[in-house]
């Protein structure tokens, strides 16, 4: 009789292993992400094609109304410009400053350890806490905007009243909330960069500048990758600093798609419609992370 392979016996009891980790670990997790997910999901579906205020059974059927009543809203396109504009900052702003900052205080010494707490608290703080501090900050009456303009002996200005300034004035909120959030992802990626590199570029000569742009960033290239996606969900899905700070005003100037989605949907039961918009958004994040995905595959096979 032929002795059976050692390597195929011990190959045995690795596979079975695996397969009943599987089976024991996937039903859970396949059963949270139906429930939590794809039901959710596939409901918003159904719920959009009807004009329904969520009591009761939906028995109106409008089919795709809903969708073209929110292309044809010019508010609607005021959220999807407004969330545009805060991708834009968040890429072209915050995470330049975070690797900014990232680059200067990434050596692990004492300094460098309180500097990197006091940036990364902002996010640490709530979305609402941050967003109540704020509006009290920029308060033509009685915060530090009001200060600021005494101390000029010029009239009070009301930044969150204002059409032209209020939406700027959340930018600068999220990039203050979120840049920390950032700098920590490159710095721990900036850590992990091996010294040996760096010595062997300033032994040939080469400047700070030089180390940064041909050492660091290529290799925390991913980092920023995944910086990038962070800062782009998170923009697609920003609504607790909006709501504190203005409430989508003055004259619905400052709503992303989110909180429009919650003030002209849920507020106004008007559930059919915010489920189309939701699901507007939910294509939108499919798309997105479509892309980063590709993105990370072109960056592996470099």
């Amino acid at each position: 009789m032929t002795p059976p392979d050692k390597a195929a016996t011990r190959r045995r009891p690795r596979t079975s292993g695996k397969l009943r980790a599987v089976a024991l670990m996937l039903p859970p997790a396949l059963i949270l992400f139906s429930l939590f997910v794809i039901a959710p999901l596939l409901n918003a579906g159904y719920y959009s094609l009807f004009h329904w205020n969520g009591y009761g059974t939906p028995q109106d059927f409008v089919g795709l109304r809903n969708y073209e009543r929110a292309f044809d809203h010019s508010i609607f396109w005021v959220s999807v410009r407004n969330t545009v504009v805060l991708l834009l900052v968040s890429i072209f702003i915050q995470m330049p400053i975070a690797l900014a900052l990232a680059l200067a205080i990434y050596r692990k010494t004492p300094t460098n350890a309180v500097f990197r707490l006091i940036f990364f608290l902002p996010f640490i703080l709530a979305e609402i806490a941050a967003g109540l501090i704020w509006s009290f900050v920029f308060d033509g009456n009685t915060g530090l905007v009001a200060e600021i303009t005494q101390a000029l002996g010029i009239p009070p200005v009301f930044i969150l009243s204002n059409r032209d300034w209020a939406f700027y004035a959340i930018c600068l909120v999220v990039v203050w909330k979120y840049f920390g959030f950032h700098m920590m992802i490159y710095i721990a990626a900036l850590q992990a960069v091996p010294s040996e590199l760096i010595e062997a570029a300033r032994i040939e000569g080469a400047k700070r500048w030089a180390v940064i742009r041909h050492v660091l960033i290529p290799h925390i290239r991913p980092a920023i990758v995944v910086s990038g996606f962070f800062a782009v969900i998170g923009s697609l899905q920003l609504f607790d600093l909006v709501i504190p700070l203005t409430n989508g005003g003055p004259s619905n100037q400052t709503h992303t798609i989110v909180s429009y989605l919650y003030t002209f949907g849920l507020t106004r039961l008007n559930i059919g419609y915010g489920s189309a918009v939701g699901v507007i958004l939910f294509v939108a994040a499919v798309i997105v992370a479509v892309l980063y995905q590709w993105q990370l595959n072109r960056e592996r096979a470099k």
